[in-house]
């Protein structure tokens, strides 16, 4: 096992004392105090010691994906931010102007708060999604805060201030009482921020009473987290490790399966000792763990960095499970990789490994009808196409389902195809339309992407 080492987090208000920012250029230092005004920043001493290559900052992919980056702003917002910074504006101004601009991030994508919070006898479940029939998603509240911030993260909005964009849930007792209303629901996925942040006695103040409830159609426990990669001693020498390690096996001794969705979003996040024993501890307890993580520009958009990744994580006994498109949210035109493109790495990189790393699906986008997958291109009567499916839907029968768009090889979201061979709309379109306005809101029937 590694020292024990505390935990440090760095953000705009000491990131300056990082000992390798002594030899960043200040204009760096600039764009992190100005993009961080809007966007959330955080970072940790393991991050800055183990996972960033300080010799090729600002490139580098580590310290992209956990430091604000000039360009995540839109030119203009970053120079009304800027503005005000350099004005030694009051912060209560630049707050202000910060949140104007984050309203206009599309900070709740695919329905999160409009179309997926469900109602248990007339009440809304705050803190909770049901999208897809067998998952239900629940943010603990003491887990609504991550070990870093990843600089891509659809769940920007949980960590920059503004409650009304938040998600979060104490009320484990009526997740049980939904879970016995709704017996199609199998899987629990915790998530957040990340539920990890949490102590162990915290976290199994919401796990216990599922296993308590001996709820019969509840089988798979999911949480979802970055700390294999951001916080290893979470699982090696923090004070309640081995609580956490025991929580996990209780799970499984209760005949029900744990499965951690670990974020990785590249290569290096796997080579530091203390992320492999990790790994290695959580797998001792019984707990599956499956991988992963958006295709991201500037940070992955390779996909030797991707058959390298599944490989590894292959060989340290985790399962890559996603290929996701980055998110309509937040800085999407930064991180956004072309449908088309993405499809055509997601293939060469699969095409690269062996059977045993393609239980990976993808590139997937998680829009608001559902999870859908890009499968490839082809001609279909002199046209050529893209085809698609869905992985998840809001209607299963949807699943499966293949269904044809335009080419379009500058689309990066689902919103910007069109339907192939002459067709009106895609034929989930009007059912989505109808679900639109029947259970929520006419106002929101347009928008169905």
């Amino acid at each position: 096992m590694p020292d024990t080492i505390k935990y440090k987090a760095y953000s705009l208000s000491n990131f300056r004392d990082i000992p390798q920012m002594d030899e960043v250029a200040e204009a760096i230092k600039v764009d992190i105090e100005v993009v961080g005004q809007v966007l959330p920043f955080k970072t940790n001493n393991f991050v800055v010691d183990h996972l960033i290559d300080w010799a090729h900052v600002p490139a580098d992919p580590l310290f992209v994906l956990t430091f604000p980056q000039r360009d995540m702003l839109l030119p203009h917002h970053y120079a009304e931010i800027a503005g005000l910074v350099q004005s030694g504006a009051a912060p209560a101004a630049i707050k202000e102007a910060a949140n104007r601009i984050r309203l206009q991030l599309n900070p709740h994508p695919a329905g999160q708060i409009s179309h997926n919070v469900p109602t248990l006898e007339g009440e809304q479940l705050d803190g909770m999604q049901h999208k897809y029939r067998e998952t239900v998603l629940f943010f603990p509240s003491q887990g609504q805060t991550c070990h870093a911030y990843c600089s891509f993260c659809f769940r920007w909005p949980q960590f920059v201030g503004m409650s009304e964009l938040k998600f979060a849930s104490r009320e484990v007792d009526r997740l049980v009482d939904y879970l016995q209303a709704n017996p199609q629901v199998s899987d629990v996925l915790f998530t957040g921020g990340d539920p990890l942040i949490m102590s162990a006695r915290h976290l199994a103040q919401y796990i216990e009473p599922l296993l308590d409830a001996d709820l019969p159609n509840l089988r798979h426990i999911r949480i979802g987290t970055k700390a294999l990669s951001y916080w290893p001693y979470k699982f090696l020498t923090d004070d309640d490790a081995q609580d956490l390690l025991a929580l996990f096996r209780k799970v499984g001794e209760r005949g029900k399966h744990l499965a951690l969705m670990a974020h990785f979003n590249h290569p290096r996040e796997l080579e530091p000792e203390p992320v492999r024993q990790a790994i290695a501890q959580v797998r001792q307890t019984g707990a599956l763990i499956r991988t992963q993580s958006p295709l991201l520009r500037h940070i992955n958009d390779d996909p030797e960095l991707w058959r390298e990744m599944w490989a590894r994580q292959v060989l340290l006994g985790c399962v890559p499970y996603y290929m996701f498109v980055a998110r309509d949210t937040g800085a999407q035109h930064y991180f956004a990789v072309p449908l088309v493109r993405a499809w055509e790495i997601f293939r060469e990189a699969y095409q690269r490994v062996s059977g045993l790393c393609r239980t990976v699906r993808g590139p997937s986008m998680s829009a608001n009808p559902g999870k859908v997958q890009v499968l490839g291109i082809s001609e279909v009567a002199g046209e050529k196409v893209m085809q698609l499916r869905f992985i998840q839907g809001r209607n299963p029968d949807w699943v499966h389902r293949p269904f044809f768009a335009k080419y379009d090889d500058q689309a990066t979201w689902l919103n910007e195809l069109k339907p192939a061979f002459g067709e009106a709309k895609f034929f989930y379109q009007d059912e989505l339309e109808a679900f639109y306005r029947e259970s929520i809101d006419a106002s929101h029937a347009e928008d169905y992407e």
